[in-house]
């Protein structure tokens, strides 16, 4: 063998590692393994009635108790309400789930925990969940310090056991879903689980809020068993469709349940 084949069949080789080392990292940028990018939470809709492909695999989230939708298989829907603060519908939404018997889980940041405490307790004890949005809704990827993390979220329980005497669900969901694995793992030591979302629509401008036709052009063919719905509490539009939505949804044969089911937990 010559001096010049070696060289190329090094180079081939080098060629070749190069090649498998850069699909293997887009296989894990995609989620089909257990490294996750930071990122912004999105989905992609691939046929009606099924659940989307989220930007994280569901089993790259399972290690960090993590998810973004439930068991496919069941016709169960999580209903949850994001709120940075209360803009006169909440009292609307909650006599609509009480009508369905339908439990929720409420994100909530320090603003809303501060300035409506008489909601939150009538979230308490009409038995929803009280999540934890951070206290002040910042893009939570951009902190490394684990204290400052901590800091966001022990902020919000303190408000929330001023105001029940109870201490907060540990159910996390990251404001704009801006995410990384170090935020994933350091609200897993302090026993959170994270909730994203596999159903979602534009609904939080409240400049330019959809139509109820426009509505429901997302929620009712992009709804599928498991799913883990995100709805924004400070949308008129939510609040007036809220009662008919559930009703199609009971329609079509889904029944709802609480994130605690969603985790197994009693």
């Amino acid at each position: 063998m010559t001096k010049k084949f070696w060289q190329y069949r090094v180079r081939q080789r080098i060629l070749i590692t190069v090649c498998l080392l850069a699909a293997l990292s887009l296989f894990l940028l995609l989620g089909g393994g257990k490294a996750i990018p930071v990122g912004s939470w999105g989905l992609s809709f691939q046929q009606e009635g099924e659940a989307p492909i989220g930007t994280v695999s569901s089993d790259a989230l399972s290690g960090y108790d993590a998810v973004y939708v439930g068991d496919t298989s069941e016709p169960v829907l999580y209903l949850t309400f994001d709120a940075g603060y209360e803009n006169g519908y909440t009292m609307q939404i909650l006599d609509v789930l009480a009508a369905h018997h339908a439990p929720a889980a409420f994100f909530l940041v320090g603003n809303y925990l501060e300035t409506a405490p008489e909601l939150v307790q009538r979230m308490v004890d009409e038995g929803h969940i009280v999540g934890n949005h951070t206290y002040h809704h910042k893009n939570m990827s951009e902190i490394s310090d684990p204290d400052a993390f901590a800091a966001e979220l022990k902020a919000v329980e303190d408000s929330y056991r001023e105001i029940t005497g109870q201490e907060l669900p540990r159910y996390y969901r990251p404001p704009q879903g801006e995410y990384s694995p170090e935020n994933l793992q350091m609200a897993k030591e302090m026993g959170y689980r994270t909730v994203f979302w596999s159903l979602a629509y534009v609904d939080w401008n409240t400049d330019d809020q959809p139509t109820k036709e426009e509505a429901f052009s997302k929620l009712i063919p992009r709804i599928h068993n498991g799913a883990v719905v995100l709805l924004h509490s400070t949308s008129a539009t939510n609040a007036a469709i809220l009662d008919e939505l559930l009703t199609k949804w009971e329609d079509m044969g889904y029944r709802f349940e609480s994130l605690d089911y969603l985790f197994g937990t009693p």
